[in-house]
């Protein structure tokens, strides 16, 4: 146990860092469960409010996140996934069994001309993942000429049949998916090879450069990272890497227990709260880890690291399909977003996109749909909240704990309990600060150097308890509120953080 915490965290205002990019806030929308079919898509002839299909309550919830990115298909689906199947006139689509998830048909009703309007609406960029696994070179070649090829070509044309005349920008595509699993059971030098190969044949069309992203390792395989980026330059030489791709993606998801036994989304006690926010920590070892092998191939950092996919994984809900993935969202994964974002800026030199799965009804979701109902979750807002970070300045935080405290001891490992990031853009400084202990407060000063700021203003998200969680018949349990505790000193500015809370405050710099 420890005591009541007391920290300083000291932010140098005027000693700038790299850009926290817009897509590190990114996310996933798989074919998986209720993410894509009632979820973004209800269809024409849906009684809930709809454009084309889509469905209007939540674009207008993650328009409010400024979501950068939207990756789809998949994930494991992307795989499996045909994209020809997926235009044209949605009557004569064929049908494919989901065989990934949860085995249901598939009607194909939501494909590249649906997909690409939903960015439209949200303003976001699309992040399509190619077919590695099941597909082909020509098939992965043709897709990026469908959907960013001007003039005319065969694709062209199959496009301006479908009802689409002029080309969308489609930048960033992965190059198949968790090619180690389910994606192929490939071997890492088998799967580099044909990364350079589908990377040779995605060509750019007149100004739609792509932004190609080789799958990438599991966890902590540094090795498989290694074996990626031998392909593209030499051991510890200077030479600018070869560009068949210009991003490694990893992936790492948070777990309380084993990945047969994951665990309660509601239903857990305290010492499954900390093992969950040590696992969350361990994202910083891993992206520490390949940055490091990055940095020996790439040491300019031409090439970038992409977690497409992270966030807690729980046992399904009771009564819900095993293959749908469907969880509840409670303050717990607050703050396992929270700390991932405080991290993601710490790696923001090399680290150039992440995406949450899942955006809705899927794993740990921004929101969750029930026939009409809609539910923003706590971490919707944790989102929400830290959106003034989007491609903001870093800053160094230096935070000094008393000694005792702001820390607990999880298993063989200790947990740091506070949790700080800050960014400063557009003349505005804004710190996000996590207090991950479940039953202490933390008292804390924000010593700021290099400059002065105005009145600050903050927000504070918790609950009553860490398992609190939204519902349709209690949509606000767990909600941003304002916070006016902020003590204004001669050196920055002081705060008292509740228990398992986040909280952000913004400041504008003084001239």
């Amino acid at each position: 146990m420890s005591a009541s915490a007391a920290a300083t965290a000291v932010i140098n205002l005027d000693l700038e860092g790299p850009r926290i990019s817009r897509h590190l806030y990114g996310h996933f929308a798989e074919h998986l469960g209720r993410c894509i079919y009632g979820g973004f898509w209800v269809g024409e002839d849906s009684p809930i409010p709809n454009e084309g299909g889509i469905r209007l309550d939540v674009v207008e919830a993650l328009r409010a996140l400024h979501i950068p990115n939207l990756r789809w298909p998949g994930g494991c689906f992307a795989d499996e996934y045909h994209w020809k199947d997926g235009v044209g006139p949605r009557s004569e689509r064929p049908r494919m069994v989901n065989t990934h998830w949860g085995n249901v048909e598939e009607n194909n009703h939501f494909g590249t001309h649906e997909f690409m309007a939903l960015c439209e609406l949200l303003g976001a960029e699309p992040y399509i993942n190619g077919n590695v696994g099941s597909g082909t070179v020509q098939e992965m070649s043709e897709w990026v000429e469908y959907l960013t090829r001007d003039g005319d070509s065969p694709m062209v044309r199959l496009r301006k049949a479908n009802g689409r005349d002029e080309p969308w920008r489609v930048r960033f595509w992965g190059i198949g998916n968790e090619t180690w699993g389910c994606g192929g059971n490939m071997r890492a030098e088998y799967s580099a090879d044909l990364a350079r190969q589908y990377a040779t044949y995605c060509r750019d069309h007149g100004d739609n450069t792509l932004y190609r992203v080789a799958s990438g390792a599991n966890g902590d395989d540094y090795q498989w990272t290694e074996t990626l980026m031998r392909q593209i330059s030499c051991f510890g030489c200077e030479a600018t890497p070869r560009t068949f791709f210009q991003g490694v993606s990893v992936h790492h998801y948070t777990l309380a227990g084993p990945w047969e036994a994951k665990g309660s989304a509601t239903a857990f006690d305290t010492d499954d709260y900390y093992r969950t926010m040590a696992s969350a920590r361990r994202i910083d070892r891993i992206l520490t880890g390949h940055s490091a092998v990055m940095d020996v191939y790439d040491p300019g950092r031409k090439v970038g690291l992409v977690l497409d996919e992270w966030g807690t994984w729980w046992d399904v809900e009771p009564g819900t399909n095993p293959g749908f993935l469907f969880q509840q969202n409670t303050m717990r994964d607050a703050l396992v977003a929270s700390t991932h974002f405080d991290i993601f800026h710490r790696h923001a030199g090399r680290l150039v996109m992440a995406n949450i799965a899942q955006t809705v009804n899927v794993l740990q979701a921004m929101l969750l749909t029930d026939g009409d109902a809609l539910v923003r979750t706590p971490t919707y807002h944790v989102f929400e909240m830290n959106k003034g970070h989007h491609d903001a300045a870093s800053l160094d935080v230096h935070l000094r704990t008393t000694a005792g405290t702001a820390r607990r001891t999880v298993g063989d490992t200790e947990l740091d309990t506070l949790s700080v990031s800050a960014s400063v853009k557009d003349g505005t400084l804004l710190v996000s600060l996590s207090n991950l202990d479940a039953d202490e407060s933390a008292e804390i000063t924000l010593d700021l150097r290099g400059g002065r700021v105005g009145t600050p203003t903050a927000r504070l998200l918790t609950a009553d308890r860490v398992q609190a969680h939204n519902t349709p018949a209690a949509p606000d349990a767990v909600a941003p509120r304002a916070f006016d505790e902020v003590a204004v000193t001669e050196n920055g500015l002081t705060l008292t953080l509740p228990p398992h809370s986040f909280l952000t405050l913004s400041a504008p710099l003084a001239a």
